[in-house]
Formats: C-alpha cells, sequence, structure tokens
C-alpha cells in the first residue's frame, strides 16, 4: 500500500493582537524554511522573463527589417526593369533609397547599402542593412535581400 504525507499548510496567528511567546512554537520548522522562497525565485524567475520578451521583440526588429529591405529591393528592380532607362542601375538604387524615405524606415535602419546589378537581361538590387538593436552599445542585426526581374522589352508580333 502507498503510505500518503497529508502536509498542513503553515499556521500563522489570525491577528497581531493575539501574538505571544507560544505563537513561535506554533510555526512548524518547514514554515521557517521556506520564509522569502517566493522573493528568491522572483529573483531568480524575472531576469529571464526580461530575457525573453526583449528576445521576441528583437526578433520581431528583425523580421520587420528583413520585409523592408525587401520591399525596398523590389521597387527598385521594378523601376529598373522598365523599358527605356537610361540608366537602370541608378534608377533602382534611387527608387529603392525613396521607398525607404518615402515609409520612414531611412531613421530605423543603419549602415544602409544599396548595389545594383544591371547586365543584357536582368536587373537585380541587393539591399544590405542594420536593424534597431534594444541593447545599448551592440550593434542591431544585419538583414541583406536581394530582388531580380527581367528587363521589359516591346516586341513586335507577327501575325502567321
Amino acid at each position: 500500500m502507498l503510505d500518503t504525507v497529508v502536509r498542513m499548510p503553515c499556521v500563522r496567528a489570525a491577528s497581531p493582537a493575539r501574538r505571544g511567546p507560544t505563537d513561535a512554537a506554533r510555526t512548524s520548522p518547514r514554515c521557517r524554511r521556506e520564509r522569502g522562497a517566493a522573493t528568491l525565485e522572483l529573483t531568480v524567475l524575472f531576469p529571464v522573463l526580461m530575457l525573453l520578451i526583449f528576445g521576441v521583440i528583437q526578433g520581431a526588429l528583425f523580421f520587420h527589417g528583413r520585409a523592408v529591405v525587401l520591399a525596398a529591393a523590389e521597387q527598385g528592380v521594378r523601376a529598373g526593369r522598365l523599358d527605356g532607362q537610361p540608366n537602370r542601375a541608378g534608377t533602382a538604387e534611387l527608387q529603392a533609397r525613396q521607398f525607404l524615405a518615402d515609409t520612414g524606415e531611412l531613421n530605423n535602419l543603419f549602415e544602409l547599402s544599396i548595389v545594383p546589378a544591371v547586365d543584357a537581361e536582368r536587373v537585380r538590387l541587393t539591399v544590405t542593412a542594420r536593424t534597431v538593436s534594444l541593447l545599448p552599445g551592440m550593434p542591431g542585426p544585419r538583414v541583406s535581400q536581394t530582388a531580380a526581374g527581367p528587363i521589359e522589352r516591346f516586341t513586335s508580333r507577327r501575325a502567321p
């Protein structure tokens, strides 16, 4: 058979007026050992909880920065692909930078680098930056996204 152990809760005097010399004898040794346990648990767990919260927020800032950088690269490629552009690389870079300025993200991205690459068939734009960091003195994570697309050309279609 299993023996069950029933632990009684710590008993303390009901009111300060009724406390006397026998109250110390009424509290069990277990109660005296556990005094301050909740404070100690909170002291240990609070930094872990704060680290978890800051980690989630930093992760959200990273993914937001990645999405913004990708949108800027795609916007630049769309502008550089258009037919009749004399300077496709300059147009793509300028349009990506303008997108970041219009959305207000130039204040949230550091060490911004926009690198266009244009050949006879394709426009490619790579945007690299650092996002905001929650820890002072430490740089934010680096994000880099590339978008590419074919250059648009109008051709005449001959009827058979």
